[in-house]
């Protein structure tokens, strides 16, 4: 039977990115978010926008014009695809201060003779909550093209924008949004994290549990202290099964993203950090 790569998507470069989307194709007894979530259309939005939100911005490890490369180990391709991370802008969105994150994959000969996928999401999440407020996917996979705008509202606030919005719970995330999350975290003082992470489809319950403080990543730069995070996806209080995460983050101001393990239906995948580390 031939793989149908589209079903995965955006599967591969979430995957890649130790995040959480990449279960959303092939979760058993998968919470559809009609169930607890709805579409809150143009029309249906408040005439009168309540008091802009006074929220301090949260201190950040980054900061705007940061980008990381990445390569992307699967089975038996040492170089199967390439990673960008970056931070283009801090902007505001609708009165929102956001930070606009952004992830571009492309996959490599040999592999790309095989799957071609030049994939491109964007997320921008609050400065102040880490919430998503847009999240955009540009899929171009096997020839196949998708575009796809969402954007989440707490629920309790009205949408901005004369947009159409889907409201969620309090505390939402997208799956970019939630991997630079974790570099938010002090991780000597916070041994866990839970969060909602909203992948277009369906909810999730992402919960990263610091594993080991001084943990060696071994990289192509060599060797180097990290802490190793590991990430655990529920749904209805079920763990999802056949889906595993690991992140190790750079004991660095920044706290870099050194190394990112997935492992899924669709295969296991080592994400490499390519780029300088200071």
């Amino acid at each position: 039977m031939p793989l149908n790569l589209r079903k995965f998507a955006p599967a591969f470069l979430l995957a890649s990115l130790g995040s959480l989307a990449a279960t959303s194709a092939n979760a058993p007894g998968a919470l559809r978010i009609a169930a607890f979530h709805r579409l809150w259309p143009q029309h249906r939005a408040s005439k009168k926008e309540p008091p802009k939100e006074v929220s301090k911005d949260l201190p950040m490890p980054f900061s705007a014009g940061e980008t990381l490369t990445y390569r992307v180990l699967w089975t038996v391709f040492s170089n199967a695809a390439s990673v960008e991370l970056s931070v283009p802008e801090r902007r505001d969105l609708f009165g929102w201060s956001t930070w606009h994150f952004r992830a571009v994959a492309h996959t490599l000969n040999p592999v790309r003779t095989i799957f071609t996928i030049d994939d491109e999401f964007d997320s921008f999440t609050d400065a102040a909550t880490l919430e998503s407020r847009r999240f955009e996917m540009y899929l171009d996979e096997m020839g196949q093209k998708q575009e796809r705008t969402l954007h989440p509202v707490p629920q309790g606030q009205s949408p901005r924008g004369g947009v159409s919005a889907i409201v969620v719970l309090p505390g939402t995330r997208d799956p970019l949004g939630a991997l630079y999350s974790l570099r938010c975290v002090d991780w000597a003082r916070t041994p866990e994290l839970r969060a909602p992470v909203f992948d277009g489809r369906n909810l999730y319950d992402m919960r990263a549990r610091l594993e080991k403080p001084d943990d060696s990543v071994t990289l192509a730069a060599g060797a180097r202290l990290a802490s190793r995070i590991s990430i655990r996806v529920f749904q209805s209080n079920k763990e999802v099964a056949g889906a595993s995460f690991v992140v190790w983050l750079a004991h660095d101001a920044a706290r870099t993203p050194l190394l990112m393990q997935a492992e899924i239906p669709f295969g296991a995948f080592r994400v490499e950090l390519t780029s300088p580390v200071k």
